[in-house]
């Protein structure tokens, strides 16, 4: 077996076996030298250049890098294949006052891509028809009865962020037009639409392949404004539609590379404003106290805007975002953070089943999977990420009711789980399936169970699932309580936002002292400080989950090596830096 590089470096502060079974890497002496040289040629702080110079970053594009500008990253929209098509043949409808469905997926990038499209045709005084599939009662994507209903009374059906795969709803919508604005992985037969417009077709290049679905349909939109514009007429302001952009983005873990950067930059300042009656409803209730940020979108309303979809009414994160009415706004808010709540009690009962039944199985395996009658199909996406997480490999959860099995995957990177369980449902072993390379549904029945997952499983060790351990902790930079201050985690956030592709960086403390107190049910609290410092605050969400919090709530005399990430707390008028907690090591 080939050793990655993470394992050929020596080991961060000689930290070989982390109290997480990590190993931990840090920067290279050549990136260290990168990043002297960028602060001597650019006057960036040192700090600061370390991330840039181990992100890759050149000096000659640091201060690029550090201000993405929409104007300079945005693609040309026409460089997607089926571009004009779709585009004619939504300012025909528009023109012509026809009857617009909008089809869409019940997460949060299906309900931010029907938002954009519902928001941008109501500035034309068309109210469009939302339709989202329930996933009990209609299963997960487009179906033959829903299709042909709306077919039969609508001139355009417009299908986002699913129907890539659908060929037969497609062709059951006889009378309408149907345009695809979607980003999951195609086979080689597109389904029989009049555009399919999606950056992972076949015959892409592959360019643009990180967009979420909001981000085809808001150049979907782009290209329409930018033919109307050239025949004279106003168009709606797109750059107020970014924070719908940027939340689909982050919560569909999209890459922040690209222009995905500036969406995201850009969408966390408009939403900043608050003018969106849904988002301000919903930053409300989630009590988001200050700026958002990528961790907000992801973790506090990301789940929220989910929440309706997976054990609630599917289209209520849509019309949350999409309405114009503070009062509907508030109301809605409030429903989701209600069923936020019970998904979160459902998830843990079939965290702790799906853990026990994978761990009996072996977590070493290529794939790790569980599987079981009465799971929710709303929570087995969140149950997969655990597993994954837990294990450092692909995983799959299945619920089952009755014969019926649904499921949902999640992959690791350099793993392409998608095509891999395209490929089962070729070969029949599945029903049905699909998705991108770090996640993908499925259904399926109890018979095809076993013969799907062996096969799957053999799939997934060729390209080379489950040939390490743990992954690798990558370190950016030894700091020192002294050093961790206001003005250095504003000049991190400048090098952000921080997501998928693009992680927050990692400092690590050494040799320091830890006061610890369990708060709730498995999170800590920690007071930490090295000789001679001032004491830092940090905090360690689920350590009871791993032996983090065993081991640190009785640390004792006994001093720590930490890694974690820099924020800022905002608390009663008070700024202060907050360290997440990630591992620990005995120093």
């Amino acid at each position: 077996m080939t050793l990655s590089p993470a394992f050929l470096a020596p080991a961060f502060l000689n930290v070989e076996t982390s109290l997480t079974g990590r190993r931990w890497v840090g920067p290279d002496v050549g990136q260290d030298r990168l990043a002297e040289g960028m602060a001597q040629t650019t006057r960036l702080p040192l700090p600061l250049c370390r991330i840039l110079a181990n992100r890759g970053v050149p000096p000659d594009a640091a201060k690029a890098y550090l201000a993405p500008y929409l104007r300079d990253l945005l693609p040309d929209p026409m460089v997607l294949r089926d571009m004009a098509p779709a585009a004619d043949r939504l300012l025909k409808a528009v023109a012509d006052r026809q009857r617009i469905a909008i089809f869409a997926d019940y997460d949060v990038d299906g309900g931010s891509s029907a938002a954009l499209l519902l928001v941008w045709l109501r500035g034309f005084k068309i109210n469009a028809t939302l339709y989202i599939p329930d996933r009990i009662d209609e299963g997960y994507g487009p179906n033959v009865p829903a299709m042909a209903a709306l077919a039969a009374t609508h001139d355009l059906i417009i299908c986002v962020d699913c129907v890539t795969l659908s060929h037969e709803p497609v062709a059951a919508a006889k009378g309408a037009d149907v345009v695809i604005l979607d980003h999951h992985l195609a086979v080689e037969t597109l389904p029989p639409a009049l555009a399919v417009v999606n950056p992972n077709r076949q015959d892409e290049d592959g360019a643009l392949a990180h967009l979420c679905a909001a981000g085809v349909v808001f150049l979907v939109l782009v290209e329409a404004n930018r033919r109307l514009k050239a025949a004279g007429h106003p168009v709606p302001d797109l750059m107020g539609y970014l924070d719908l952009v940027a939340l689909a983005t982050v919560a569909d873990v999209a890459p922040l590379v690209g222009v995905n950067r500036a969406f995201v930059r850009q969408g966390l300042k408009v939403m900043a404003r608050r003018e969106r009656p849904g988002l301000r409803a919903l930053a409300d209730v989630a009590r988001m106290d200050q700026a958002p940020t990528s961790h907000a979108l992801g973790f506090l309303l990301g789940p929220r805007v989910n929440a309706g979809g997976r054990i609630g009414q599917a289209d209520l994160g849509a019309r949350l975002l999409a309405t114009e009415d503070m009062l509907e706004a508030t109301r809605i808010a409030a429903q989701l953070d209600q069923l936020n709540t019970d998904r979160r009690a459902i998830t843990e009962a079939v965290r702790e089943d799906a853990m026990a039944q994978a761990d009996a199985r072996g977590l070493d395996a290529p794939l790790v999977w569980a599987a079981a009658d009465g799971w929710h199909p709303g929570v087995v996406g969140i149950v997969a990420a655990r597993l994954k997480e837990a294990a450092n490999r692909p995983a799959v959860v299945i619920g089952f009711e009755g014969d019926a099995g649904k499921g949902s995957a999640r992959s690791v990177p350099g793993v392409d789980l998608g095509a891999a369980i395209q490929r089962i449902a070729a070969e029949g072993l599945i029903q049905k399936g699909g998705g991108h390379k770090m996640a993908a549904g499925l259904s399926l029945t109890r018979a095809q169970l076993l013969p799907a997952m062996t096969r799957l499983a053999d799939l997934l060790a060729r390209q080379g699932a489950g040939a390490g351990g743990p992954e690798a902790l990558r370190i950016d930079s030894l700091l020192t309580s002294t050093a961790a201050t206001v003005a250095l985690v504003e000049e991190i956030e400048s090098a952000g936002p921080f997501g998928a592709s693009a992680p927050a960086p990692r400092f690590a403390f050494a040799n320091v002292a830890v006061s610890a107190r369990r708060i709730g049910e498995s999170h800590l609290k920690l007071s930490i400080s090295d000789a001679g410092g001032p004491s830092l605050d940090a905090i360690a969400f689920g350590a009871f989950d791993s032996p983090l919090g065993p081991a640190l709530e009785s640390a004792g005399h006994r001093r720590f090596h930490l890694a974690g990430k820099l924020e800022l707390n905002h608390w009663n008028g008070r700024t202060r830096v907050q360290l997440r907690l990630d591992d620990a090591a005995p120093a």
